[in-house]
């Protein structure tokens, strides 16, 4: 199954740790989406850390 990742918080006051995970999802700015595919624990590591900051969605398309 994929998922969509829209970030839907500034990074701004945010920690470096933070700010890299949002790096590693290809997010940077407010409203930015990329898609992933769930199956990863490694995914699913980056997204707990910034959880607070972005908006997860399953992923309708190819």
């Amino acid at each position: 199954m994929k998922v969509k990742v829209i970030q839907t918080v500034s990074s701004i006051g945010t920690t470096n740790v933070q700010k890299a995970n949002l790096r590693s999802l290809k997010l940077g700015r407010i409203g930015k989406s990329s898609v992933f595919e769930n199956s990863d624990k490694a995914f699913l590591g980056r997204l707990a850390v910034v959880k607070h900051l972005v908006e997860v969605e399953e992923y309708k398309g190819k």
